[in-house]
Order: structure tokens, then C-alpha cells, then sequence
């Protein structure tokens, strides 16, 4: 597995919280929404799983006023946005996308910038939190792919991943940031078009997620019978606003998550387990 943080194996729900969570959505449409907790199985760490080490990640602020803190962030993720491209969907992933195509998922919002969703199957995502594949100028709003970013960046620093060590090694968080020890020296690449600041098309903290793609996700939720969340702890806003949206709305709400959420209040359902074999099992009950 490619980053250094490792996980507990995925615990299996228990046979009445799935029985329970069957018979609340049977025959029922599903919106789903789905957090870092389901992509651990991919190697990528969750923020605040109940294995995950203390993180802050970079917000908005900082990376638009401190050149040195964009550096470092370039720095990080010029090493650790390879580490996130290689990974694959997992169970998780496939299962959501099996709910769909047999009709009884409308669609995916997720918090996840991985684009594993996307890999898997699912047609209808709703990148909430944008995806770490493309980068934006924040002057002009050229879009460019991740991918020809990195190229000018090992241009600008030729050797830099080599003398880092190999990324299987490296520490890696959800946004694609890997812990490295100096980013001294690392050359940032300005927009190609206009000379502005690029960045990853990554809502940051302290940043608003575009009004239309909000729109878009209440959307998918007042289309659907219940709404179904998997691998999020709902802390942030962005997320728990739809918990809120769908219980004031009457409708059913299930949760799967390892450790508690701030949407614990507002299931039907709560189930402490592992996102893998809890949705590969209501996958084989509900879209047989």
C-alpha cells in the first residue's frame, strides 16, 4: 500500500444494524454521500478516523497570502498527487456504483477529491470538494490537468521527487499533501497564460464550495427516497448540511461510519463499521 499511515482491518456490521438498514431502504431510491472513510481501503488516510494522526491541513488564506506556504504546498503535493493518481477504487467504491447502474442510487456527492468514484463506475458524481486532477489559475481561470502541472514542475525542479526518497515511503493525507522534511529551494510554476497563481481545483478551509455544485447536491437528495452516508464523520458543514436537508425533508437517513459522527442525531440507522463490507452488503441486498 502506498502511503506510510496503515488502518485497522474494516470491521463488518453486525447482522442486525444491516438487517435494519435493509428493511428502512428497501424499495427506495438512495442519495449517497461519502467522505475519506471510504477510500482508506485505497490507501489514502482519512482526516479524522479514529486511526488518523492530527492533521491541519493548509486553508485558503494561506496558500492566497504567504508565498512560503504556497511553496511548501506545491513542494508536498508535487510528491504526494502521484501517490493519490495510482491508487484504485476498492469495495467500497465498486458498491456504490453497483447501487447506481441497477437504478437504486441517483447519484454520489462526495467530499473526496480522489475522483475514485468516477474509477469505479459512478456516473453521476458530485465533486463537492473539487479533485485533486486539475488546477486552476486563480487571476485568468486557466484550467490545466495535474498532470501537465507536473511536468513544468519537474522541469523547475529537476530531481527533487528522486532526492525526497520513493513515495511508497512517504506519508500521504486525503488532498494529495505529503510529509517531507524541507521544501526549501522547490521553484513554484506560475500560470502559463497570465503569470497568476495556480492552484488545485481543491475547496480549501476556509474556502466556500461553489454555490452551484451545493445546488446540484441538494438537488440529488430531494430527488431520492433516503440518503445513505458512507466513511464521513460529518464535522465539516459542506457534508452535514445534507444530514440536516434530508432529515428535515422526513426522510430516512443511514449512516456508516467507524467512530461516532456529528450526524449521529439525525440517523435512522448508524452503523459502526467499515465502508467496505457494510456497502458490498447492502449493494448484494438492494441491487441484487
Amino acid at each position: 500500500m502506498g502511503a506510510a499511515h496503515t488502518h485497522a482491518p474494516q470491521a463488518a456490521p453486525s447482522s442486525a444494524e444491516l438487517e435494519q438498514a435493509v428493511a428502512l431502504l428497501q424499495g427506495r431510491t438512495l442519495a449517497v454521500l461519502t467522505g475519506a472513510g471510504i477510500s482508506t481501503d485505497s490507501g489514502i488516510p482519512d482526516y479524522r478516523g479514529p486511526d488518523s494522526p492530527p492533521r491541519r491541513p493548509m486553508t485558503y488564506q494561506q496558500f492566497v497570502g504567504d508565498p512560503d506556504f504556497r511553496r511548501t504546498y506545491w513542494a508536498r503535493n508535487h510528491v504526494g498527487w502521484q501517490h493519490v493518481d495510482r491508487t484504485r477504487p476498492n469495495a467500497g467504491h465498486h458498491a456504490v456504483a453497483r447501487l447506481e447502474q441497477s437504478g437504486v442510487a441517483l447519484g454520489v456527492i462526495t467530499q473526496n477529491v480522489d475522483r475514485l468514484h468516477q474509477l469505479a463506475g459512478s456516473r453521476r458524481v458530485i465533486d463537492l470538494h473539487g479533485t485533486y486532477a486539475d488546477v486552476v489559475c486563480l487571476s485568468c481561470g486557466l484550467e490545466i490537468t495535474r498532470e501537465d502541472l507536473a511536468e513544468r514542475l519537474d522541469a523547475l525542479n529537476p530531481g527533487f521527487t528522486e532526492a525526497v526518497g520513493a513515495i511508497a515511503d512517504v506519508e500521504v493525507a486525503p488532498d494529495a499533501d505529503a510529509v517531507i522534511e524541507s521544501t526549501e529551494g522547490f521553484v513554484v510554476a506560475d500560470c502559463p497564460r497570465c503569470g497568476g497563481i495556480l492552484k488545485p481545483d481543491i475547496v480549501y478551509f476556509g474556502e466556500n464550495v461553489p454555490r452551484e455544485r451545493v445546488e446540484a447536491a441538494f438537488a440529488l437528495v430531494d430527488e431520492a427516497d433516503a440518503l445513505l452516508v458512507a466513511g464521513s464523520s460529518l464535522t465539516v458543514l459542506s457534508g452535514r448540511r445534507f444530514v440536516t436537508h434530508a432529515r428535515r425533508a422526513g426522510m430516512p437517513v443511514v449512516i456508516v461510519n467507524r467512530g461516532a459522527t456529528r450526524g449521529d442525531p439525525h440517523a435512522d440507522v448508524r452503523i459502526d463499521a467499515g465502508t467496505s463490507p457494510t456497502l458490498t452488503a447492502l449493494a448484494e441486498a438492494l441491487a441484487p
